[in-house]
Order: structure tokens, then C-alpha cells, then sequence
């Protein structure tokens, strides 16, 4: 029966033209990888909803200087850099524009071509020098005008100029947004190098020093301190108080006793105590031989961290973020303030440009007359979690500090295994610690736990975990339906009055091959996912796929014929080459080995194709920074929901936990972390194909789609909507929380 009609409300960017408006990008500052995954979206929504998009080479610099630095971009021209780190076309610091004769000239070139759409990537001074320039725009045209430089008709055509900005930092500096352009790359560059060099010190017992980037904001030696498990961080935001060598010097002692055999300290190049003095790597080595004897060697990672290939993260925040700043562009007006297009959650939004700038700028104030907490809170949700995650963590408590809950808390993985598994555990033994409870591990899922593999684990059982791919308690696809009784009495012999199970359904992290073709060639990629195609869909955006196969998107035999023409024509351009991946249960009878046939015949004389089937290298390796973070952080948030939990329903020496809230899902819904009642996803789960019913991922498709060149729909709905940056946050509730 056909379901209800009911009115819809969505609105399509079919209703939004380009045609008639010219649009030009660039990128300032210092580079950050995923830059050119911006590019290619916006120079490509821009050319298909029919605007005329020019490149902008070597920044601000480009645009007063003109000519062969400003060139009209082609489809073709923006081919083969989404996985380039930096910038291809260049970026400068650029003191002319900083003159108003500087941005005369700019404004000048831009008229001689038309140009009224700026799409700026850069830091938070490229952005506040765009927003100078749209202020100063109608007095730029009239002196221009007055110089004769330009007519009545150039004037009036162009007098009104659009700017929207995104952030391209690897600091992650900029408030407004959980992530910049680039951030996650240099994590990725920090992480390398910390598990790299843990090998090294484990082998000689040394302590290492490491500087991050971040001479304003301590993020990337935050965040990295988090997801290799450091002994010690130092950040801008939070100078240690004084005393703080004793402090430090005695935790790498106690850590030394307890047989681990290194020691890592992060710094941030903007590091400094609470008297404003900086903090340097060498000041801390010649601390750590001088108090400790301890064999103690600097490393300084510089420019490694903008180096490299951009991380699929940032090249999906990237792609999302240039496709959004072309709709932002189309929609605005003369009233319309300069916004930059950020991420919040997995949600794109849309802030002023200059609330983000004055906040950001209050942060440095904030810090410079010392309210650091203030500062902290300025910084926004993300770093605030990371921080006080990372304070839970951190500082190891003698026994008579803690409190004693008389609370058991049993930890378990289940399903199939998953990178970042590992530092969720760590996360949860830690933090259900300090809470005072005592914590059990239990090995091998649900079959370990009725066979009665269960054991105290402490503080120290977890060190080293973060970083390890895999399960180490172990983990098994059985199910505890059928030994629930057994279940129950050792719940009932080890008194667990709480329990955190890590897995579900299958979940891995990434895609860890992206094809780049030689001649003419294409590659046929299958992934895993079981019935869910978010692992293929994403890794087509970050790959840049021309199509990609999924259960939930159902194609026939005239979509795959499309799908061959398409890129038949393709290829027959300057472009060499396709990519085409395939979700491992899209269609029973449309076979990896048959679109490879098909292909293969279809593109004879155009292209040849090669195919690979990924497997289970996607569950293996090291957890990406990503993974260790989020995992830890969700890890912690879940402990400390137990524990209240626990309080909540403790009477007269039990716990009765017997209402639908006291079993709860933990994941993020849009913009929060989310304590869903399992009851309540019966009618949100399909659980024969083990899949949500709604995903929100679908609405990536059509992007993926458009940027591939095909001709689709695409709701629009949650863009458009101009926010604000919110400096005072209401309190979180219960069953919700920041990420």
C-alpha cells in the first residue's frame, strides 16, 4: 500500500543558476592539504549550475597583479588533484593588498572580467582581508571610475561583490568550525612520525620531545597528545601551573617504574607557562636529564605537517565545503554579510565571516590578559571536549584519592573488529577508574563472557593501547541470545552492575586505496560495508569517483549502460583516468567480476580496466587519529553516563535498572553525541540487512554525483540557513552531549 502524501518541503539547487555570474578562487596564506580538494568542488559546482569559474594563481598577489594569474578554469583542468597536498595554484603573502592602491589594482582586474563571486580558502587574516574588500568595494568602483579605468555600465554590472570564505589551517584555529581544512592531514603527518619514533625509544628506553605546529592554538599537540596517549602536553591554552616541572618529572618517573620503557612529551611551538615564558623542547630535555638521568632526544616536525597527501577527511570536508560555498554564493544578496562555510558535526553551516574573526581574535586576548579558561570556552565545544578528555586521562590518582563507588564495570568488543577499538577500551578502563569503580575486561565478546573470560584490569593493562589496530580483548560474532542464562550468572559471580559493549554492527574506518590511473585506465574497486554503502559512497567522494554502487541506491542494467557511456566520454577527453567502486552486497547478480566484464568490453579502443577487491586490509593497521580520538572521547563520555546512571539507580544497596533508558546506544546524531535507548531503534533499524532505515550520508550521493559530472537532484534543504557564533552554550543534558 502506498504510503500517506505528505507536503515536501525540501528545495532543490535545480531552482539556483549560475548563468550570467563569473566566479573566481583562491587560495591565501599558508597552505594545508585538502586546498585543492576545494578547488576542484567549487570550480566544479560552479561550471555545472553554468557560471563562468577562474582560477586565481599565487593569492591576493595574483589578483593585483592579473593577467595569466587570473585563468578561466575548465572541468578538465581541476582532474587528478583532489589527492595533491598544498595548493596548485599557488598561494603568497601579499603586503600590496594591504595597500589600498594594492586592492584598486585587484578590484580592476576582477571588473575586467566580470567577476563579483570571491571564493576565498585561506586562514582567518586572508578571510578578514576579503571582507575589507567587499566593504570598500562601491568606493573602489568609483574611484576607478572617476580614473576612467571603467564605464557607467562596468560600474553598475559589478557593484556589488560576494565573498564567502573557507577555512584552510592546519592549527584548526578558526572558531566557528570543529575542523579546518588541513587539520586532520597534519594529525595524520604527527601520528606517523609519534608511532614511528615509539618504536625507536621503546628499543633504548628514551624519552622524546616532540614540537607540533600551533604557535596560537594548542589543537594538533592536543589532539595527537590524546591519540597516542602522551605523558605530558603543553599548550598555549592551558600553561601549567608552577611547580610544574616536579609535576611532570615525577609522573615519567612512576611511569618508568611501571616498566614502560618510553616516555612522549608534546609541545606546542606556542607552548609558555603561566608567567607568558615560553616553554621549548629544550628546556624540557635538559629538565628531564638533568632531574632524571633519562637518555632524552628533541624532534621538531615543521613543515612535515602541511606536507603529504590530504586525508580522506579533508578531502570530504573539503569537496562538502567548496559545493556549499557555491550555493552561498548564488543565494547571496547585497545584504547578505560575508560567511564562511564551516562543519559542525557532520553538518555544514553556514557563520558571518567577521563573528568568527572577532571571536577568534578575542581567544588571543583572552589568553594574552591570562583568563585561559575563557579563552578555552571561546575555542569552541570540540577543543573544550578534547580538553577536559584529555585532564580525565592524563593525571593518574594514588587509591586514597579516588572515590570508591563499589560499582563493577565489565568492558567487552563485539562483532567484527575495528581500528580505534583499541583506544576506547583504554579510554573506558581509565576514566571508569578515576570514577572509583572497579573495572573488568572481558575477552572474546559475548562467547568469552559466558564461558567466564573475565578479569580485573588496571590502569596500567591499557598503556600502549591507543594506537594498536584490532581488538586486543578479542572479539566474536557470536551472539548472546543463546547463552543468556550463562551470561547472567557470571554477571551475577562477578557482581557487574554495568556494562559498556564496544562494536555492533560491522564497522571499519577507511578505504585505504585510492586508484590513480596511468593511460586511459579503469579501476573497479570493491569495498566492504555488508549492506551498508556509507564506506563506498565516502570513499568515492574522497577518491573522486565516477560512480559508485550501493544496496540502497538500486541501479538495473540501463543505469550501468549510462554509467559505461559516461565514461566513455569522458575519457575520450584529456582526462586518463576512472573510478568505480562497488559496495560487496549492491546487487546479487551485478557482480564485481561483472561490471569489470562489462566495463572491459564496453570501453575497447578507450580505456582498459583493472579491479581489485579490498577485503579485510580494510579492518587492518594502525587506527587513524581520527579513530583513537573519537574513540577515546565517546569512550569517556560513555563512563561518566554509567556512573550517573549508576547513582541514579542505586537504592537500598542495589542497582535497579529496569527502565528503557538505562540501555543505551552512543553515536552522533548531526551535531551531538547522542544516549539513544536501544527499545527505541526497533523501528529505526532494518535487522536483516543490519542497516539503519534513514541514513544521513545518503544526501552525499548527489553531491558525489554533480562533481562526477552527472546530471542529479540535490537537496539543499539544510543549506542556506545564515547561523551565528554562539559564545554561551546551554548546559548538556543527559542524554545528549558536544562531540
Amino acid at each position: 500500500m502506498a504510503a500517506p502524501k505528505r507536503q515536501d518541503t525540501r528545495k532543490f539547487f535545480e531552482n539556483l543558476s549560475g548563468a550570467g555570474k563569473s566566479i573566481a578562487v583562491l587560495t591565501s596564506g599558508g597552505d594545508a592539504q585538502g586546498m585543492n580538494a576545494a578547488v576542484r568542488a567549487a570550480v566544479r559546482m560552479g561550471i555545472y549550475v553554468g557560471a563562468k569559474v577562474y582560477f586565481i594563481h599565487e593569492g591576493y598577489q595574483g589578483m593585483v597583479d592579473g593577467g595569466d594569474n587570473i585563468k578561466e578554469a575548465t572541468w578538465e583542468s581541476v582532474s587528478s588533484m583532489l589527492q595533491v597536498g598544498g595548493t596548485v595554484i599557488g598561494s603568497a603573502r601579499c603586503k600590496d593588498f594591504r595597500s589600498r592602491e594594492g586592492r584598486l589594482k585587484a578590484a580592476h582586474n576582477l571588473v575586467q572580467r566580470g567577476i563579483t563571486n570571491l571564493c576565498v580558502i585561506g586562514g582567518d587574516g586572508s578571510l578578514t582581508g576579503a571582507n575589507l574588500f567587499r566593504e570598500e568595494w562601491s568606493s573602489l568602483l568609483d574611484e576607478l571610475l572617476q580614473q576612467g579605468l571603467i564605464d557607467e555600465e562596468a560600474a553598475h554590472s559589478n557593484s556589488e561583490l560576494h565573498i564567502v570564505g573557507m577555512v584552510g589551517s592546519i592549527d584548526n584555529d578558526f572558531c566557528g568550525t570543529d575542523m579546518t581544512i588541513g587539520t586532520d592531514s597534519a594529525l595524520h603527518r604527527i601520528i606517523e612520525v609519534v608511532d614511528a619514533i615509539m618504536t625507536t625509544a621503546q628499543s633504548h628506553q628514551r624519552t622524546f620531545v616532540l614540537e607540533v605546529m600551533g604557535r596560537h592554538c594548542g589543537y594538533l599537540a592536543l589532539v595527537s597528545a590524546l591519540a597516542c596517549g602522551a605523558d605530558w602536553v603543553f599548550i598555549p591554552e592551558m600553561p601549567p601551573e608552577d611547580g610544574w616541572e616536579d609535576d611532570m618529572c615525577q609522573k615519567l618517573s612512576e611511569n618508568r617504574a611501571d616498566k614502560k620503557r618510553l616516555n612522549i612529551i608534546i609541545v606546542a611551538e606556542g607552548a609558555i607557562d603561566s608567567h607568558n615564558k615560553s616553554i621549548t623542547p629544550d628546556y624540557i630535555k635538559d629538565l628531564v636529564v638533568r632531574c632524571l638521568g633519562f637518555d632524552t632526544r628533541v624532534t621538531i616536525l615543521g613543515h612535515v605537517q602541511r606536507g603529504g597527501t590530504p586525508s580522506a577527511f579533508d578531502r570530504i570536508l573539503a569537496s562538502r565545503m567548496g559545493v556549499e560555498a557555491v550555493l552561498a554564493l548564488l543565494e547571496a544578496s547585497a545584504d547578505t554579510p560575508a560567511c564562511v562555510v564551516s562543519l559542525v558535526g557532520n553538518q555544514a553551516v553556514r557563520l558571518p565571516l567577521m563573528e568568527c574573526v572577532q571571536v577568534t581574535q578575542e581567544v588571543q586576548k583572552a589568553m594574552d590578559e591570562k583568563r585561559f579558561d575563557e579563552a578555552v570556552r571561546l575555542r569552541g565545544r570540540s577543543f573544550e571536549n578534547n580538553l577536559s578528555t584529555y585532564r580525565l586521562l592524563s593525571h593518574r590518582k594514588v587509591d586514597s584519592e579516588l572515590p570508591n563507588s563499589s560499582f563493577n564495570v565489565a568492558v567487552l568488543n563485539v562483532g567484527a573488529p575495528a581500528a580505534g577499538m583499541n583506544a576506547a577500551v583504554r579510554a573506558a578502563v581509565r576514566v571508569g577508574i578515576t570514577e572509583g569503580h572497579k573495572m573488568f575486561a572481558v575477552s572474546d565478546g559475548f562467547e568469552g563472557f559466558y564461558k567466564g573470560q573475565i578479569k580485573e584490569i588496571k590502569w596500567g593493562d591499557v598503556g600502549g593501547w591507543t594506537g594498536q589496530g584490532g581488538s586486543l580483548l578479542g572479539t566474536k560474532r557470536t551472539l548472546p541470545g543463546k547463552h543468556l542464562e550463562k551470561i547472567a550468572e557470571q554477571i551475577r559471580i562477578h557482581n557487574i552492575n554495568a556494562l559498556l559493549v564496544i562494536g555492533g554492527f560491522e564497522a571499519c574506518d577507511r578505504i585505504k586505496q585510492s586508484a590513480s590511473g596511468t593511460k586511459r585506465r579503469v579501476f573497479i574497486i570493491e569495498t566492504m560495508g555488508g549492506y551498508c554503502g556509507y564506506l563506498a559512497t565516502v570513499g568515492g567522494l574522497a577518491s573522486g569517483a565516477d560512480t559508485v554502487y550501493i544496496y540502497e541506491e538500486p541501479c538495473d542494467i540501463r543505469d550501468l549502460q549510462a554509467n559505461v557511456e559516461h565514461l566513455t566520454e569522458k575519457m575520450k577527453t584529456s582526462i586518463q583516468r576512472g573510478l568505480v567502486l562497488r559496495n560487496e552486497n549492491s546487487n546479487e547478480n551485478f557482480t564485481t567480476d561483472f561490471i569489470y566484464q562489462l566495463y572491459t568490453e564496453e570501453g575497447r579502443g578507450v580505456f582498459d580496466c583493472r579491479k581489485n577487491i579490498l577485503g579485510h586490509m580494510q579492518q587492518g593497521g594502525a587506527p587513524s587519529p581520527f579513530d583513537r580520538n573519537f574513540g577515546t572521547k565517546i569512550s569517556a563520555k560513555a563512563i561518566q553516563w554509567i556512573t550517573r546512571t549508576l547513582k541514579d539507580s542505586y537504592k537500598g544497596g542495589r542497582v535497579f535498572a529496569n527502565s528503557e533508558d538505562t540501555v543505551c546506544l552512543l553515536g552522533m546524531r548531526r551535531r551531538a553525541l547522542v544516549f539513544q535507548p536501544v527499545s527505541q531503534l526497533r523501528d529505526e533499524t532494518d535487522f536483516v540487512h543490519r542497516i539503519p532505515k534513514e541514513q544521513w550520508w545518503l544526501k552525499l550521493r548527489p553531491l558525489m554525483k554533480i562533481l562526477a559530472k552527472y546530471k542529479t537532484s540535490y537537496d539543499v534543504s539544510d543549506a542556506g540557513q545564515l547561523e551565528h557564533v554562539s559564545r554561551f552554550r546551554p548546559k548538556e543534558s543527559n542524554n545528549s552531549s558536544a562531540i
